[in-house]
């Protein structure tokens, strides 16, 4: 049956039926982004129709337009009937569109189906009116998932407006009041600048050098007028400008002091202690202070602030990708400073060594709250005498990190484990033991320990031990075979329907882990490919560009799992923010139904695209068991 009164009546929404239509179509994307006065006229134009399980749409259907599911489900499948996607309720498909971008595709109802069907001339005519509305049309689920996860303005904090960091404190006081008057009131107010006003009018400005260079130094009574040691031709900002511009006039001028007008009036001062201050949510302004501390409560201090400051990148636009580099980097450089402060405790290193990082810190992909996962590889040469230094830098800087927010591994993979401390000859026998007998404990080693970087130290000891890894593990097809095997033991949370699975009981209930069943599906599915192609890169982005370089996996796999694992860790670092701000403790726990409607089918798309990868390896790999 069909509901067509005249497409420009909004009032027809008022009877039942439409307006039933309208209530769930005005929830559905993307026509929850629609105006009234486009959306209204749309609803009048649907037609409804009832499909039974089996009915097929194909390129030759005869009825073109956009169908969004009211209730059913349908497959998508191209010429090799190959699955592409399930849509369930409020998911939208448009036949003719699908065939003409991805060649072959057919729509099979597998559940008896209601549609709403928007005539292909109404569709047409809506995207041309509606920038947004096309767009979500004229992208693969890729592409909308990468703007999702890559859209986002570059973050420079020195672009911020100088209000932010300016200080209304201000002390004014009248150009004949004495110059000692005038230095009491400022130090009484704890203020280094006084502003010298007459008649709301800024005449000048003194400040603590004027009072050192103009009347100290020249002798001059402090009982004269503060009119003659002032600065007179004041330079300003106004409030809207930047940081930037205001550090860049403070130093063409050589000025301290800073004066921060707003529509003609004075409203604040900007300083350079403030310029420095602001400079410390600036991520190399952190990293750079951890070097020159100089015990771990310092360090520790200086961590304290970190949630905060992620908070800060997070809002300035910095992307996950970013967000997580930078906290590895100031991971590393807490773990640097702790060995070099050892050292001095201890003394230099007996032989050649090397501090690795495993897991996340090894591939720049950690976030807050990670686990320590390190260890140590020592120069052959080291003798059994020698041996004590290593376990004592090793206790000292893995108990530091504890102490500066960075937990125990729960599984011991640290350097204070004698077992992941070793000369390189033992870590090479380790190695080859563990491809002889992948039993799944030692696969689960494996899912950390081959991911390896150096983080302090010879470099190349590193390197020798990743070559020995790549080397069992690419030639082993039984060992593969067990990684991929741990790979599919952890699929993405979709059900039948690409429903959301969520935990049942417990203190997570109806909430999602994304780390272990988003980011890590997609980290251990790429470690795979890279370890059976000896890939010599850790960081996931640098895999899948190798991959895919060396035609290994296709670009477009390549680019969707990049996709993919960009846009869950986008979602867990917000959520993780939004934790922040409210004085929770981070975790990695969501209740997709607190996510927008776009967000939760993106959501689905990431996780869509995580059970296609791992398809894949069930079928590239698990041949070898």
């Amino acid at each position: 049956m069909a509901a067509e009164p005249d497409a420009h009546n909004t009032e027809g929404l008022e009877t039942p039926e439409l307006a039933s239509i309208a209530e769930f179509v005005a929830l559905t994307l993307p026509f929850n982004a629609l105006a009234p006065e486009l959306l209204n006229p749309v609803i009048a134009r649907i037609r409804i129709s009832y499909h039974r399980q089996g009915e097929r749409f194909d390129a030759d259907t005869q009825e073109k337009g956009l169908r969004v599911l009211r209730s059913g489900a349908v497959d998508l499948r191209d010429a090799d009937n190959k699955l592409l996607d399930r849509l369930g309720e409020g998911e939208s498909f448009h036949i003719a569109n699908l065939n003409a971008e991805r060649g072959v595709v057919v729509a099979t109802v597998i559940e008896d189906a209601l549609f709403y069907l928007l005539p292909d001339e109404d569709y047409r005519a809506l995207r041309e009116k509606d920038r947004d509305f096309d767009r979500y049309f004229s992208a693969q689920r890729n592409r909308r998932l990468r703007r999702a996860a890559r859209y986002q303005p570059e973050p420079n904090g020195m672009l911020r407006e100088v209000q932010t960091v300016m200080s209304t404190n201000l002390l004014t006081v009248a150009p004949q009041q004495s110059i000692q008057r005038a230095a009491q009131a400022m130090a009484e107010r704890r203020v280094s600048s006084a502003f010298v006003v007459e008649d709301d009018e800024l005449l000048g400005i003194v400040t603590d050098r004027d009072l050192r260079v103009r009347c100290v130094a020249k002798g001059v009574s402090p009982q004269r007028p503060v009119s003659e040691i002032m600065t007179r031709e004041v330079v300003s900002v106004q409030a809207g400008d930047s940081l930037f511009d205001s550090t860049l006039l403070m130093t063409r001028y050589g000025l301290h002091h800073l004066p921060v007008k707003q529509a003609g009036r004075t409203v604040g001062i900007v300083t350079t202690s403030d310029l420095i201050l602001a400079r410390q949510e600036d991520p190399v302004y952190l990293v750079q202070h951890i070097s020159r501390q100089h015990d771990t409560d310092s360090i520790r201090e200086l961590l304290a602030g970190m949630p905060n400051l992620m908070v800060q990148w997070v809002k300035a636009g910095m992307r996950a990708r970013e967000v997580s580099r930078i906290l590895t980097a100031i991971s590393d450089a807490v773990t640097v400073r702790l060995i070099q402060l050892a050292e001095e405790r201890f003394g230099p290193a007996p032989v050649p060594w090397c501090w690795c990082g495993f897991g996340s810190q090894a591939r720049s992909e950690q976030l807050l709250g990670a686990d320590q996962d390190n260890g140590m590889v020592i120069d052959n040469s080291v003798t059994e005498a020698q041996l004590p230094w290593f376990r004592q830098v090793a206790e000292l800087v893995c108990d530091g990190l504890a102490q500066c927010g960075y937990k125990y591994c729960p599984g011991g993979i640290m350097a204070k484990t004698e077992e992941w401390r070793q000369p390189l000859s033992r870590w090479r026998e380790t190695v080859r033991k563990w491809a002889r007998a992948p039993t799944p404990d030692a696969v689960m080693r494996v899912s950390i320990f081959f991911d390896i970087r150096c983080v302090h130290g010879e470099k190349q000891l590193a390197e020798q031990l990743q070559a020995t890894m790549l080397e069992q593990s690419s030639r082993n097809s039984i060992f593969l075979a067990a990684l991929a095997a741990n790979v599919l033991d952890n699929p993405p949370p979709l059900g039948i329907f690409r429903r959301f699975v969520v935990e049942r009981g417990g203190e997570h209930r109806d909430e999602l882990d994304l780390k272990k069943r988003g980011v890590l599906p997609v980290t251990e599915i790429v470690r795979l490919h890279a370890l059976a192609h000896k890939i010599t890169a850790v960081n996931t982005d640098e895999r899948l560009e190798a991959l895919a370089h060396q035609r290994h996996l296709g670009i477009a796999d390549s680019r969707n799992l990049s996709d993919a694992l960009h846009y869950v860790q986008q979602l867990r670092i917000k959520h993780q923010c939004e934790q922040v701000l409210r004085g929770e403790a981070p975790s990695n726990f969501l209740n997709p139904r607190d996510l927008p409607k776009m967000a939760r089918e993106q959501l689905r798309d990431a996780f869509t695209i995580i059970d296609e990868a791992q398809s894949s390896v069930r079928q590239t790999y698990r041949a070898g068991l």
